[in-house]
């Protein structure tokens, strides 16, 4: 059992740090672009309808907050764990360097549960929006090429989903600096995008719409036709944790620390900032979109893209048009960050010895973890384009609130076992924050899906297998403890 919870010592992040092969480009403003390139995206475009027609109604601003709060308690403690283990991995870095080995495994395990279910939800995202901007043109793609064959009945592929994963995993393999400026440019489209819904949407607002704010309790059909409880105090927490894989962004920043020029000064600032800002947008559009159009008219196509339809109602087809090409273009920074993320925790695992060394391959060009970018591209693309995507946001949600509560956790450990350390940032009031992080995370986990429940609890058990088969005894930390003993 000891060697369960083995921990790697600060020392051998630091010596990692001075080995790292990847380039050192990225800057705070930067950062926070990829930040904000995750968590702007589904969110805003997609799930907003979804949460205010089937859990809460005009109140689903609150739901936006709550979930931003449930997000700030880690948000801090990211931070500073990122300036103290300024490494690639993430929360399955902070974990291996506080709790031990197999807990930072299941987080690790977790986590890419978190990215590519992530990356391939926003994918299909993509191609719906991609083909509702087509068809302002006037054109209209054959049902085969834009559906899975289990949607479709027969022989199917959605190949803009296919294609899309493609292009995003070319700009991953030529280069992170590459990759972060089409980010940045993306990131600037989509905020003026989301700016144009705020001012322009907010002279379309009947505020009839508003009451009352928070309906009465009730029992509703479902997205699945089968019936819920929606609306009251309960709907607002029920729609937190279904936007809450909108809030999955930030917690990306931490994984791109080997890339960051001063990470110990910028991961901090990057991962406060990133989630401010898009809490902010995210509150105001809700208000705006419940504003334009009732929750119980948000039916139909209209849930699948929510603000569209609101500037539909309110008589602006031109709107749309904006609309409708931001988001097809904004969605794509969303899976950008999501497979850099991913193949970024693949490199911390890879580089402890946990999982094949393919996975921490480097370009001798390119300076990027090629090999295991275009793997991901390979999966990612393939379950995107034949398979129905549903539950998968909530299975997503669930591989990050569990790793935000670990964080939580984990820090306030830290903090006790060794107050010593260099914290370039502290989070203030520390055993309250983590304390309200942990809580506020579990509970939202308790909302979700039962299904996505049972079904990601499935996946960190067989990631418990893949552990005990593979990883424990090809793990780093553990050839050098058996050497040190014999």
């Amino acid at each position: 059992m000891s060697q369960l919870w083995r921990k790697k010592p600060i020392s051998a992040f630091e010596e990692d740090m001075k080995k790292s092969e990847l380039k050192r480009v990225l800057g705070k403003w930067s950062l926070t672009a990829i930040g904000i390139g995750a968590i702007i995206g589904g969110g805003i475009f997609v799930l907003t309808g979804t949460a205010a027609h089937y859990h809460a109604g005009p109140a689903l601003a609150l739901s936006f907050l709550v979930a931003g709060i449930a997000c700030i308690f880690a948000a801090l403690c990211y931070a500073e764990f990122s300036s103290i283990l300024p490494v690639e991995g993430s929360a399955y870095a902070y974990a291996y360097g506080t709790v031990g080995e197999l807990f930072a495994w299941i987080i690790g395990w977790g986590l890419i549960l978190e990215y590519a279910m992530g990356a391939m939800t926003v994918a299909v995202s993509w191609s719906g929006y991609f083909n509702k901007f087509l068809k302002l043109f006037g054109i209209h793609l054959p049902g085969f090429l834009t559906n899975d064959p289990f949607s479709a009945g027969g022989f199917a592929i959605n190949l803009p989903a296919f294609l899309i994963v493609w292009v995003v995993t070319y700009i991953l393999v030529i280069g992170i600096k590459e990759a972060a400026s089409a980010n940045n440019i993306i990131v600037l489209l989509k905020v003026g995008a989301v700016l144009f819904v705020i001012f322009v949407g907010m002279f379309y607002i009947v505020p009839a719409n508003w009451v009352p704010f928070i309906p009465e309790a009730t029992i509703i059909p479902g997205e699945g036709g089968k019936p819920h409880e929606a609306y009251g105090v309960m709907g607002i927490f029920g729609g937190a944790a279904a936007i809450f894989f909108a809030y999955i962004g930030f917690d990306a920043v931490s994984t791109q620390a080997g890339e960051a020029i001063d990470p110990e000064k910028d991961m901090p600032f990057a991962i406060i900032a990133s989630l401010l800002i898009c809490t902010t947008l995210y509150i105001a559009v809700s208000l705006v979109l419940t504003g334009m159009i009732s929750y119980k008219e948000i039916v139909g196509d209209a849930l699948k893209a929510p603000v569209a339809a609101a500037f539909e109602k309110a008589g602006q087809p031109w709107a749309v048009f904006i609309i409708t090409a931001a988001a097809t273009v904004g969605l794509i920074s969303v899976m950008l960050v999501m497979m850099l993320g991913q193949t970024r925790i693949f490199l911390g695992m890879a580089k402890d010895g946990l999982i094949p060394p393919f996975f921490k391959n480097i370009h001798p060009e390119y300076k990027t973890p090629y090999k295991s970018t275009i793997l991901v591209g390979f999966v990612v693309s393939v379950v995107a384009a034949f398979t129905p995507i549903s539950l998968l946001g909530d299975m997503t949600s669930f591989g990050t609130l569990f790793a935000f509560a670990m964080v939580c956790g984990a820090v306030w450990l830290l903090r006790i076992r060794e107050p010593q350390l260099k914290r370039r940032f502290k989070v203030p009031a520390l055993p309250l924050i983590a304390v309200l992080g942990i809580s506020t995370n579990i509970f939202l986990i308790v909302n979700l899906n039962p299904l996505a429940q049972k079904l990601a609890m499935s996946w960190l058990v067989f990631g418990v297998l893949v552990y005990f088969i593979y990883g424990k005894t090809h793990s780093l930390l553990n050839k050098s403890v058996t050497q040190q003993q014999s």
